[in-house]
């Protein structure tokens, strides 16, 4: 029955992401597991409550994983929803570890148990789970995907408590939601343990604090900059389906609704021009060989595919687009890149950048030699695997301003979206988010608002079928187009802040904030142990 309970524990917790966004429900959550590991008898069973958290907490969180198997056809679509279980198998070993963390703190307390004791166990599982989190992120390339404190971050108007992620991180803010949890089994303790009426006061700040977090989660943030940019944009959402992306058969049509999408509104317009990853079907490389050009409708020659694009843009414009770059052996592709191109007016190709994290089974087969004769296969179509590009870069424009791109599942990971040797002027975030059914598009949209606080630069997202948004450095989404709806967003790109703490420093921020409640929690045991 323990198990269970964490299960539906984990479930909870998982509701306060989006589109639910019952953020209470998250507290709520977290709360039942602190509980659980609390009533923990041995190092096994904490370990045991975590998992089971874990396991129900990330099957129902990214259960949009499943959608993505009913857009190919080499594996059944019910090995979706096994998929996504055999995923949470592993990723609730995190939520694991900090489940022991905190448990094996308390152990070391040999006091009376009581609310100084809980308390204690609260500040060492907060600092267990921030530490969990950072492995998550990284270990086996990473999935960073729902850190437990986006259900923290507001509407579209608000940042809610994600407004201290500029010193905390997203991983820090985590920690917070987890000190927040143990409030009410923190004040039960209180309560139930006092000695006079006057312990019913304690229950004042509690009510207090969560009053607090729920003005900042509903009502409009009053204090974010709404100013406006220099930089004139347009941005496009072409509502293209994922079933009709990769048929040749339909890549002239793609293209022809994008660029109906993203004539200039008066002639000579200064302007750049965002379009999606995936939309674009030509190769527009020279130096390929001829017969890879004829496969398309009508790019069978890239500076033709490039002219007209600058015909759509105007000569004044500045198209950042999402690609496929091959990787070419003496006339033989033996790979591709998942990149940005940037062209300009004159179609000639200024830039580009390839997407450094890849997303593992999607648009490569980890464990190919293996996983490959047991009929398995990536997500993505194709004989190609993708190869990773360098990592962060900032491509200098000029008077269009100084980009750092971050393609699609790049985004989600924290600390890792920015060049810091050239601060840009702001972020393009390209996807394709077509593959990912209803709940993984706004919670992708949430991640990259988090990017835009941590680091306080705007966001321009630009999907093919939603949600595309203008996300200004506050995180505060000025406008979107709404999912599966075609559209365009014109405007001036919202400007950056100055370097925020955490873009100075990164992620040393919130591992740094988990030493010091670790310090705090073992310490507190310390003085309990002297005093008695």
């Amino acid at each position: 029955m323990t198990g269970l309970a964490a299960i539906l524990a984990g479930m909870l917790a998982a509701c306060g992401f989006q589109p639910l966004s019952l953020w209470p429900l998250t507290l709520l959550g977290i709360a039942w597991l602190i509980e659980l590991t609390v009533r923990a008898p041995g190092w096994q069973r904490a370990f045991f409550v975590g998992w089971c958290f874990g396991l129900g907490h990330f099957t129902l969180g990214n259960n949009w994983i499943a959608t993505a198997f009913t857009y190919q056809a080499n594996m059944p679509a019910w090995l979706g929803m096994i998929a996504v279980v055999l995923l949470s198998l592993y990723l609730a070993v995190y939520p694991a570890l900090a489940a022991l963390g905190g448990w094996l703190v308390l152990r070391l307390d040999r006091g009376k148990w009581g609310a100084a004791a809980f308390a204690l166990l609260a500040i060492a599982f907060a600092a267990s789970w921030i530490v969990s989190e950072w492995l998550r992120a990284w270990v086996f390339t990473g999935f960073a995907w729902n850190p437990l404190g986006v259900a923290l971050l507001g509407g579209f108007e608000t940042r809610g408590l994600a407004m201290v992620t500029p010193w905390t991180g997203t991983y820090g803010l985590s920690g917070l939601l987890v000190l927040l949890a143990a409030l009410p089994g923190l004040l039960i303790r209180v309560i139930r343990h006092g000695k006079s009426v006057a312990r019913w006061v304690w229950a004042l700040p509690a009510i207090a604090i969560y009053a607090a977090l729920g003005a900042l989660m509903t009502l409009p943030d009053r204090w974010a900059d709404r100013s406006e940019g220099a930089v004139r944009f347009t941005l496009i959402q072409p509502d293209i389906r994922q079933e009709f992306i990769d048929d040749p058969r339909n890549f002239e049509p793609n293209f022809v609704k994008m660029a109906r999408l993203s004539f200039p509104n008066r002639p000579g317009e200064k302007r750049v021009v965002f379009w999606p990853e995936s939309g674009l079907g030509d190769y527009v490389r020279d130096g390929y060989p001829p017969y890879l050009y004829r496969i398309y409708t009508y790019a069978a020659d890239p500076v033709l595919s490039r002219r007209r694009i600058g015909r759509v843009i105007g000569p004044y414009g500045l198209l950042l687009t999402g690609a496929v770059d091959l990787v070419m052996k003496d006339d033989e592709e033996v790979a591709a890149r998942n990149s940005v191109s940037a062209i300009d007016g004159d179609g000639n190709l200024l830039a580009s950048y390839s997407k450094a994290h890849l997303v593992p089974y999607g648009e490569y087969l980890a464990l190919r030699w293996l996983l490959e004769p047991l009929g398995a296969t990536r997500l993505v179509p194709g004989a190609l695997d993708f190869w990773p590009g360098p990592g962060p870069r900032t491509i200098d424009f000029g008077d269009w301003g100084k980009v750092g791109v971050q393609i699609c599942y790049e985004i989600v990971f924290s600390g890792e979206v920015v060049d810091p040797r050239v601060r840009p002027d702001y972020i393009f975030n390209p996807s394709n988010d077509g593959w990912f059914g209803a709940w993984g598009p706004p919670q992708h949209l949430a991640q990259a608002r988090l990017r835009a606080i941590e680091e306080g630069l705007p966001v321009m997202r630009s999907t093919t079928t939603g949600i595309s948004a203008v996300i200004d450095a506050d995180g505060i989404v000025r406008t979107h187009v709404p999912w599966h709806q075609a559209g365009r967003l014109d405007g001036l790109i919202p400007p950056a802040h100055e370097a925020t703490l955490f873009a100075r420093w990164g992620n040393r921020l919130p591992l740094a904030l988990a030493a010091v409640l670790l310090v705090i929690a073992v310490s507190g045991i310390a003085l309990r142990r002297r005093g008695g």
